[in-house]
């Protein structure tokens, strides 16, 4: 991974600044509003990021020579302390559509913020959401609410993949729609997540 970076010749300007060394925290990005269009300045700034395979399914497109069948993968990346993303890849190979969905991830990559919103805690770690939050993607709404310390991750099992990844381990959640639809609930999820960063003065 070392040598790749190394290798790394910048397509962006925003690439640049941080290969030389100018922009030296993911946080400087998020701070300016800078959209990221290069995994790599992802790999430089966030070296630890972990990622999981939310599901794969087989999708099947009609086309003149009949049915074409590929791989959809959802990946969830995060760092475990306050970064998270969702990403979706299609391949005919289930190695090359999860290495679509990784980087796809990567370049959704979101700060969250997290606290202790629970009136039964105020222990003041960052250890849930810190105030009560809605995420949405199609039909599927998402809304994280503050839990106290050793509540646990109250969600289905979608929901904690992506929790865990941002860095949450106490919430409680509610879900509307069509939760089934595992790419959808997934987003809704980072969707909630990314929010915690739209209210402000909290």
């Amino acid at each position: 991974m070392a040598s790749a970076l190394e290798e790394w010749v910048p397509k962006t300007r925003l690439g640049w600044l941080v290969k030389e060394g100018k922009i030296t925290s993911i946080d400087q990005i998020f701070a300016m509003n800078l959209p990221i269009k290069e995994v790599e300045i992802v790999d430089y700034l966030l070296p630890d990021l972990k990622h999981e395979i939310i599901n794969v399914n087989i999708v099947q497109r009609q086309t003149d020579a009949g049915e074409v069948s590929r791989f959809q993968v959802v990946v969830a990346v995060g760092n475990e302390d306050g970064y998270v993303g969702v990403g979706v890849g299609k391949a005919k190979q289930v190695r090359e559509a999860i290495e679509k969905a990784i980087v796809d991830a990567k370049l959704n990559i979101v700060p969250v913020r997290r606290g202790c919103g629970s009136w039964d805690c105020s222990c003041n770690e960052p250890h849930s959401v810190p105030f009560r939050v809605r995420g949405k993607c199609g039909s599927v709404v998402v809304e994280l609410l503050p839990a106290p310390k050793g509540v646990g991750l109250v969600a289905a099992d979608v929901a904690k993949v992506v929790l865990r990844l941002a860095g949450i381990r106490d919430v409680w959640t509610r879900t509307f729609g069509r939760t089934r639809t595992t790419i959808n609930f997934a987003r809704a999820v980072w969707d909630a997540l990314r929010r915690t960063y739209d209210v402000k003065g909290i």
